[in-house]
């Protein structure tokens, strides 16, 4: 308890506090030794907690009316000129039951609300572990949130507390176990009290777990050791992936249990990321990528990233395949989504060879720019559609053309990736001539470029005006099909879409 908690119960007529109906109230026991023999004491007796209720507004009913009635009471005292200190556990506006009083009068009467140690603090004291340091985020989270968003939220943070446990547990453990952060969390059970517990989450039975316990996944950057507490980059180039792998083939068998992630970043920063990816950059040792992309993740302590440029698919994916094989945990950052013209296909492809094939590897998915610059568009994709790159450099024209052809001719809208660089000038202009043959010259294309970026920009043309000046490597075209509607709304936006229902013949 604060000093200034101490001398608000020592001037106060009344003191209240709440309690399940067995009557125990953990505040009152807490403030105990400060009770005078001469203080009235309101005991505000929920009418339930967790099980279900008769009442026919139902269990929000039920406690509605009794904290307007627990009002009422706590009012005729102050009405007769008497001081109320009503006495909470933790902090009162930290998931506390007074919040409910002070909703209800606070704007009434003169209030003050003194501050207090909330579980959080307490269980991070008591396991002596740092809740977070630097730029990591501390997300506290309660257990009664469904298994799939406690899922979603434990694996992008960087620390946690999940609170109010008990009946939750099980899905609490779940989540944590899905999200990958279960070897990290810790329980504390009635922190600071009679009774405290502390233990690994993985070894508690759930049978024995109170409501008034909580789970800690504390901060990474306080287990590092001393030394790496700064991020680390390095250059990558073929001659270091080959120089890697001969010297993880020729030392042994790998040190430790590591893996691959190959994680999709989207078409640009941190709005684009799925909670999953989030995690995933958090957890890993070391990141392997293309400079570009590279940049988009937050520097974090501990980490080593290692650069190249954009050409070195194959060098990269051995670089991280070989880091893995040491017992590292390597999240390959790619953009967009990685299964599309991205990192995964190079890092599978290496990791079916010998010595890796034993090396775990995930895909993470993302957010790729066809469905982004569709989105900024309207719906261009609504209906059927393909996507198509038309860089040359890993596949002939031929093919290009032969598939621009059949999906044109299928009357499929199309996303076209890799339009255009300043070594490709003519891949553009020579797809608008193909397409010319399949479709009309005022179908709506879209230009997209740079998306979720700074320079971002979207426009919509017509087919035959389409100018492959305007068109550079950081630019995707959606190109619409037959049914593709452009409109004008009032506010003066474009929008483009494909509708789901086609004509029939």
């Amino acid at each position: 308890m604060t000093v200034r908690a101490v001398q608000v119960i020592a001037g106060a007529d009344v003191i209240a506090y709440h309690s399940a109906r067995h009557g125990r109230s953990i505040a009152r026991s807490i403030a105990a030794e400060h009770l005078r023999a001469d203080h009235i004491e309101e005991a505000l007796i929920y009418p339930v907690t967790t099980e279900s209720t008769d009442h026919p507004g139902g269990y929000r009913g039920a406690l509605d009316e009794f904290y307007e009635s627990a009002a009422a009471r706590l009012a005729a005292h102050l009405d007769a000129g008497r001081t109320v200190a009503v006495i909470s556990e933790g902090d009162p506006l930290f998931y506390g039951s007074y919040q409910h009083m002070h909703k209800r009068l606070a704007h009434r009467y003169p209030t003050e609300v003194i501050p207090g140690v909330t579980s959080v603090s307490a269980a991070a004291a008591r396991l002596g572990k740092p809740l977070a340091e630097a730029d990591e985020v501390l997300t506290i989270l309660p257990g009664t949130l469904p298994e799939e968003e406690l899922t979603a939220r434990l694996a992008s943070t960087d620390t946690a507390v999940v609170m109010k446990l008990g009946r939750t547990f099980p899905t609490v453990r779940r989540a944590m176990e899905r999200s990958g952060r279960l070897p990290e969390a810790h329980y504390v059970e009635r922190a600071t009290m009679t009774g405290e517990r502390t233990e690994k989450l993985a070894d508690i039975d759930a049978e024995t777990v109170p409501y008034f316990s909580v789970s800690v996944v504390p901060s990474r950057i306080a287990d590092l050791p001393p030394g790496t507490a700064t991020s680390t980059e390095t250059a990558m180039t073929a001659e270091t992936a080959t120089a890697t792998a001969t010297t993880t083939t020729t030392t042994g068998e790998p040190s430790g249990h590591g893996e691959v992630v190959v994680v999709g970043t989207g078409p640009a920063g941190p709005l684009w990321l799925t909670p999953e990816s989030r995690g995933a950059l958090a957890a890993a040792e070391d990141l392997v990528g293309y400079t570009t992309y590279l940049d988009r993740v937050p520097l974090r302590p501990g980490q080593r990233r290692h650069a190249s440029d954009n050409k070195v698919e194959s060098e990269r994916a051995e670089l991280a395949l070989a880091l893995a094989r040491r017992g590292r945990r390597v999240a390959v950052v790619s953009g967009g989504d990685p299964g599309i013209f991205a990192m995964a296909t190079a890092v599978l492809e290496v990791a079916c060879q010998a010595p890796y094939r034993a090396i775990p590897v995930r895909v993470l998915p993302g957010v790729t720019a066809a469905n982004a610059a569709a989105a900024r568009a309207g719906a261009p994709l609504g209906h059927d559609y393909a996507v198509i790159s038309l860089s040359d450099r890993l596949k002939p024209w031929e093919v290009i053309a032969e598939r621009l052809h059949a999906a044109a001719g299928a009357d499929l809208a199309l996303a076209l990736y890799n339009p255009g660089s300043r070594s490709r000038t003519w891949q553009v202009g020579k797809a608008r001539e193909l397409l010319l043959e399949h479709r009309a010259p005022d179908t709506p294309v879209i230009l997209a470029r740079d998306i979720g970026g700074p320079e971002e920009s979207v426009r919509t043309v017509h087919l035959a005006d389409l100018d492959p000046h305007q068109v550079d490597m950081r630019t995707l075209l959606i190109v619409g099909s037959s049914q593709t509607q452009a409109a004008r709304r009032d506010d003066g936006t474009q929008v483009v879409w494909t509708p789901r229902r086609y004509p029939e013949k």
